[in-house]
């Protein structure tokens, strides 16, 4: 019985299993592999160069940028998604009635494709001529075009970059402030009451988050990675037949042309790619610790 078990086990976890290492673990560790080689046009290089690449990134005053751009973004995006999705949650959690057709049509944008909601946002919201939504609704009020994705004084690119990403991913988020909701029990807002807490902020800040803490945390920590990892919103809405912008490179954008660009070195790409997965995990395990990840109230 005992083997029977283990063979239908395999029998429906190998081919996954197959399945994620040949696609992910190989292409990573032979990712870092090719970060140590000179791998101009060719994944089987044979010249070694050591730290050489990883010296050259980070004497790159571009990829530097990208790494500053990113910080910025996520400096911002991560507050504004993270109060924009606990407040869905709070309102959603209220409904009396219909709220399971409420909570799926703000969970709907998350099914979305990235390319398809940037391509919404560049072609029909804010297109760069009086005909997109944005300028339509500016020349009721008598205001001028303005062209969104290429003005850099001031950068409305970023007010673009932003709600999209917000559209995107505030109804996932949302549904995750929803199950920490349910399950904060009761009797604490009873008892909130009877004491004379009065309902709104007093109770939101001495129950709800403090309740919410365990899902606070992961939202936080999901939101850092995902923005560091953008890719599809900036590289669709900016990028046009005359290739990338100077302004608002993100570090894959700026990996992408490195490696497969007109030089194509993928040696050097790599290398950067290591650089931005170290960057993700200190930036990860700093914010974890910040937020007590893992210990209990009692712990020092």
């Amino acid at each position: 019985m005992r083997r029977n078990r283990t063979l239908w086990f395999w029998v429906f976890v190998g081919p996954f299993a197959l399945g994620l290492a040949l696609f992910t673990y190989v292409p990573l560790l032979w990712s870092v592999g090719l970060s140590f080689f000179d791998a101009h046009n060719t994944v089987t290089p044979t010249h070694l160069t050591g730290l050489d690449n990883y010296a050259a990134m980070l004497r790159d005053a571009a990829f530097r940028d990208s790494l500053k751009t990113f910080l910025l973004f996520t400096a911002f995006i991560v507050p504004v998604t993270y109060g924009f999705s606990l407040a869905l949650a709070l309102m959603v959690n209220r409904v009396r009635w219909a709220r399971a057709f409420f909570r799926s049509v703000f969970f709907l944008p998350a099914a979305c494709s990235y390319v398809v909601a940037a391509l919404i946002w560049k072609m029909s919201i804010f297109n760069g001529v009086r005909f997109g939504l944005a300028n339509t609704v500016l020349g009721w009020f008598g205001g001028d075009p303005v062209a969104w994705l290429s003005t850099t004084d001031p950068p409305w690119y970023w007010l673009v970059i932003v709600t999209v990403r917000l559209w995107l991913q505030a109804g996932f988020y949302m549904i995750l402030f929803l199950a920490g909701l349910q399950r904060i029990d009761p009797a604490l807002y009873e008892a909130a009451a009877v004491d004379g807490a009065r309902p709104g902020w007093t109770v939101l800040r001495h129950i709800t988050l403090p309740q919410l803490r365990g899902t606070s945390v992961a939202v936080l920590l999901l939101l850092v990675v995902n923005a560091f990892q953008a890719f599809d919103e900036f590289y669709n809405l900016l990028s046009d037949a005359r290739g990338y912008p100077p302004y608002a490179r993100p570090p894959l954008v700026y990996l992408y042309y490195t490696a497969l660009g007109q030089g194509q070195n993928l040696g050097l790409g790599s290398a950067g790619a290591v650089i931005l997965a170290l960057v993700i995990a200190v930036v990860t395990v700093a914010q974890a610790r910040w937020l007590r990840l893992g210990r209990t109230d009692g712990d020092g």
